[in-house]
């Protein structure tokens, strides 16, 4: 049976859930969320997640949201991208969290209100504020990367996956990967994986449909 993935391309958080189905081997498709007209707030969609959110994951009778789940249950179900030992499963899970909280969630935000608001209606002081935030992830996640090909044991696994979501996108958000070596390798190491594909050619939507 075919994985259906509720999602939608300007989504870092729905990428997430994407591309690790996409190198996990599973047979999957996309299901094209209208965010932006204000699908997810519908009842209709409410009823296949009540939190409103993509992505949404469906595997016959299993609807699960939220991309670190669906990530956790993509790599168990495929034996793909996932741990090794129950410490490496500990390691993994730290990163998702840390990712979610630190990273992405910033990053979301801030590459939201920089690119999709209004110009008028940005505002300034948040955005400088949520980039010194940024800042500071990247100092991490660059710091933990030296000297390593992967975060966690010596293969890609679905904590790596969860940190990249956002940064693959090409919408300015405060992110320059020149400035951040560690990390520019591990990207590039990352886009080189058989069946890699960025967020705009993996999943459907994409800003310059709404031009």
């Amino acid at each position: 049976m075919t994985i259906k993935l509720y999602c939608f391309g300007e989504s870092g958080n729905a990428y997430k859930a994407a591309l690790t189905l996409e190198l996990s081997g599973l047979e999957w498709e996309p299901v094209y969320v209208d965010f932006f007209n204000g699908e997810t707030r519908s009842p209709e969609f409410r009823e296949i997640n009540p939190m409103g959110e993509v992505p949404v994951m469906v595997d016959g009778d299993l609807t699960l949201s939220q991309s670190g789940a669906i990530q956790d249950y993509v790599s168990t179900k495929s034996s793909q991208l996932g741990p090794h030992s129950a410490n490496e499963r500990r390691e993994i899970l730290r990163w998702i969290l840390w990712d979610n909280h630190k990273l992405s969630s910033v990053a979301g935000l801030t590459r939201f209100l920089m690119n999709f608001l209004p110009e008028n209606k940005r505002p300034a002081e948040v955005i400088e504020f949520n980039q010194g935030r940024l800042k500071a992830a990247y100092k991490t996640l660059n710091d933990a990367l030296a000297g390593r090909q992967w975060l966690v044991g010596d293969r890609l696994t679905i904590a790596d996956i969860a940190c990249c979501g956002y940064l693959y996108y090409p919408e300015p958000f405060g992110f320059d990967r020149k400035d951040w070596p560690n990390i520019d390798a591990w990207l590039t190491r990352l886009s080189e994986t058989p069946g890699f594909k960025y967020p705009y050619d993996l999943m459907p939507g994409s800003p310059a449909d709404r031009t």
